[in-house]
């Protein structure tokens, strides 16, 4: 492990959260309350972006599909995310590790007086060695409001809390090993690129949306994430969300995934 203190922030996806038959990934959580756990412990400090509260939602009430109507979304989206955060708070006390819920708008993050506040909520939380559980706040962000609210997807959210609070890397995980010159669910021959240093054209033509059919996100929102992210000077990595606790080799230095920056 890097002794090194570095403050990291962590993006899981629903894909990662949710079973193919809806039911929650136990497995990968408590994988991650571990591997998480174990960074706190080695003196880092760290933020968890968890996407997931409609799926947990869907479990939760017994829906095969996720309903089109905006409000239902919504009420899915609260109770979801009352049956992550019990999760995460059993699994990360299980390693001795509190966890707090911070659930977000963009406007929060875009007017300054309100991010302030956010942002000494959050160091506040982090020199308690506690771990911030970051969500859009779903059942008030819908583009109907007069001011914009809404993220394009969590990608874009991890990206803005790593940035804002100078987060020295962001670890994206997700049902894919990392970003390939062609999508490689589609082509056999596709090779993952392990290294980016500057989004060309190509790459980002090379990106698709989601095809999870429970998340918001894609490529083409990691690729955004990226940007922001080498924009600022910092590092990201996407990799596999599937075993989380890989984190701990991408802390340690260790070539996973793809690291753009």
């Amino acid at each position: 492990m890097n002794r090194q203190r570095k403050r990291i922030v962590v993006k899981i996806g629903t894909s990662s959260l949710i079973l193919p038959n809806g039911k929650v990934n136990l497995r990968t959580i408590d994988r991650l309350a571990y591997t998480l756990s174990t960074l706190c412990n080695d003196g880092h400090e760290v933020i968890l972006v968890s996407s997931g509260a409609i799926g947990a939602g869907l479990a939760s009430a017994g829906y095969t599909s996720r309903p089109t109507e905006i409000a239902k979304q919504q009420a899915l989206a609260a109770m979801g995310q009352m049956e992550l955060m019990r999760i995460y708070s059993q699994r990360f006390l299980d390693y001795q590790t509190k966890v707090a819920q911070v659930l977000l708008t963009r406007d929060v993050l875009t007017f300054p007086i309100s991010r302030q506040h956010v942002l000494n909520t959050f160091e506040v939380l982090l020199s308690q060695g506690v771990v911030p559980v970051v969500n859009e706040n779903d059942t008030v962000a819908v583009d109907e409001l007069d001011h914009h609210t809404t993220f394009s997807d969590n990608d874009e959210l991890s990206a803005m809390v790593a940035v804002h609070l100078n987060a020295d890397l962001l670890i994206v995980l997700s049902d894919i090993d990392g970003f390939y010159d062609q999508n490689p669910n589609q082509v056999a021959d596709a090779k993952l690129i392990p290294e980016v240093k500057e989004l060309t054209p190509t790459m980002k033509a090379a990106a698709g949306g989601s095809e999870s059919g429970l998340g918001t996100g894609g490529m083409v929102t990691k690729l955004r994430a990226a940007q922001a992210m080498m924009e600022a000077g910092k590092q990201m990595v996407l990799c596999n969300g599937k075993n989380p606790t890989h984190i701990l080799d991408v802390v340690a230095g260790k070539k996973i995934g793809t690291k753009f920056g």
